[in-house]
């Protein structure tokens, strides 16, 4: 039997802690994304250009769906390791039922709310071919009926991350993650219609839900009993959730609103053009989207110690890697765009997508360095900043994302989100550093200086590279010299003792392992 000491969720804010969870989250991140990378191009092959947009269509509705959350993942996540730290388990079942039955309601109303919305937005918003308009409202139901389920999952699932279980988090995240791009391909291949590949992702979903739960009933085996609403749990729940539901409603239409938009003022094929990169684009916040999951809590952990050297410390050093690692990424895909895209999805996408992903490789460095501007006011208990910048945003992006469409095509939606994410930035590292105090760090203190300038040096000698050559592999050399560059006059002594020692431990356990 496991243990109650195990699993009493106090979070040790210790560079090993913060690594080893980080790999947990990045593997469970990364495994979906390679095989997106494989996958869209043989699924854009079987089904057509139209089909795919229509998929994308569906996948940004689900995705704008999870406004029905209002933030009760997030709050199930911090209740529950708050109960864990005090030793109170028997709270944990309160917390999650509630939040199920929350869930579950909510979610139905969502699915009635979308199966209702279907027939405007297939005929009248959404410029939809009418041989397909068929296939595409059968699309939009069978996704609003994935919604409770979508739901009820994220309760088990912050329940597990409650107590720093991101071993098992993530041994259902990565099948479950794989599945959504697997079964696409396997249904396109054997020649299903869009409904039917739909279903298979849909089937998944219930299979993930059952293993979130399975492994929940056994890590908590408080939660076995009568499942019930508690009213004085509810409260507290809903009062932290608020500030969060305001993000969770204005959130998904930011990211999404350009694909409709698209769709509603050119055609579900250039929806098409724009996603592929901008699927691309987005999948490389696996980094910084894993690092966001610990920042949050191990600020709050740091805020509650009242260390503000170490908050300090963690908030710069975050921005240091983020730039370090990031930063060539991009420089790599502005530069190589268009060999990237032809290699990966062909002439045709590479003339008309290439501009696309330049601008939003170039606008993403942006929003992955505002997730550590977010960590750190989430941890501050500033909830409410994030979701009063997005209500500014939402009044000024819905204009510009309009005219720039009309002007300038899927390029202007591109350059309307990349000013959008800059601006958001901007405003929550300024709000970082008026809330923060003393513990906003003065980047300059880390290396930050070295750091862009060997970024810049970089990007002079990938410019040059490609002028003799379009291969993005013959950027290898300069990029040893990168990380040479930033080994000496980036990282400070301690991080590079620290580098080394994890290094020869990895290396020792690996020659114990090959003598035993």
């Amino acid at each position: 039997m496991t243990k109650t000491s195990d699993f009493r969720g106090s979070f040790e804010v210790r560079g090993s802690v913060l690594a080893r969870n980080a790999i947990y989250n990045l593997i469970g991140l990364g495994v979906p994304l390679l095989i997106a990378v494989v996958t869209i191009p043989v699924i854009i092959k079987y089904i057509g250009k139209e089909r795919f947009g229509i998929l994308s269509l569906a996948w940004a509705i689900f995705g704008y769906l999870s406004v029905f959350d209002i933030g009760l993942v997030q709050a199930t996540t911090k209740y529950v390791a708050e109960s864990l730290g005090k030793g109170e388990r028997h709270q944990v079942p309160k917390y999650l039922w509630t939040t199920v039955i929350f869930q579950s309601f909510l979610g139905s109303v969502g699915a009635l709310a979308l199966i209702l919305a279907t027939p405007m937005l297939v005929e009248r918003i959404l410029n939809i071919p009418p041989a397909l308009r068929g296939e595409a409202q059968t699309v939009f139901i069978l996704i609003a009926l994935s919604l409770p389920i979508a739901l009820i999952s994220g309760s088990f699932r912050g329940t597990l991350e409650a107590g720093q279980r991101f071993d098992l988090v993530n041994a259902v995240k990565i099948p479950s993650g794989a599945a959504s791009n697997l079964l696409p391909l396997i249904g396109a291949v054997l020649g299903f219609s869009l409904p039917g590949i739909v279903l298979l992702i849909l089937c998944s979903r219930v299979f993930t839900l059952l293993a979130w739960s399975i492994m929940s009933f056994k890590i908590y085996p408080e939660i076995r009993g009568r499942i019930s609403w508690h009213r004085e749990t509810a409260h507290p729940l809903l009062k932290f959730g608020s500030w969060i539901t305001i993000s969770s409603f204005i959130n998904p239409l930011l990211t999404y609103l350009d694909r409709f938009m698209i769709g509603a003022l050119l055609t579900v094929t250039a929806v098409s053009y724009y996603t592929a990169p901008y699927e691309m684009t987005v999948r490389l916040g696996i980094l910084p989207g894993s690092l966001l999951m610990l920042l949050f809590p191990a600020f709050s952990a740091l805020q509650g110690k009242q260390d503000e050297n170490r908050i300090r410390s963690l908030f710069g050093t975050s921005f240091k890697f983020i730039l370090m690692i990031i930063g060539p990424i991009v420089i790599i895909i502005i530069i190589f765009a268009r060999f990237i895209l032809g290699l990966w999805l062909g002439k045709d996408f590479a003339q008309n997508s290439s501009a696309v992903l330049q601008i939003l490789a170039a606008g993403y460095l942006f929003n992955a360095l505002a997730n550590i501007a977010i960590g750190f006011l989430l941890g501050r208990g500033r909830s409410d900043i994030p979701a009063k910048f997005h209500m500014i945003e939402v009044a000024f992006y819905i204009p510009l994302l309009w005219i720039l469409i009309k002007n300038l095509g899927i390029q202007g939606a591109a350059l309307a989100w990349a000013i959008r994410v800059s601006i958001d930035m901007a405003l929550l590292y300024s709000a970082a550093h008026r809330v923060g105090g003393n513990s906003f760090p003065n980047l300059y203190h880390f290396n930050i200086i070295p750091a862009v300038g060997i970024l810049s040096g970089f990007a002079a000698a990938c410019f040059l590279v490609q002028s003799f050559t379009s291969g993005v592999w013959a950027v290898l050399p300069i990029l040893l010299a990168l990380m040479a560059a930033a080994w000496f006059w980036v990282l400070a002594a301690e991080e590079r003792t620290w580098i080394m020692a994890k290094a020869r431990a990895i290396i020792a356990c690996r020659i114990d392992n090959r003598k035993n």
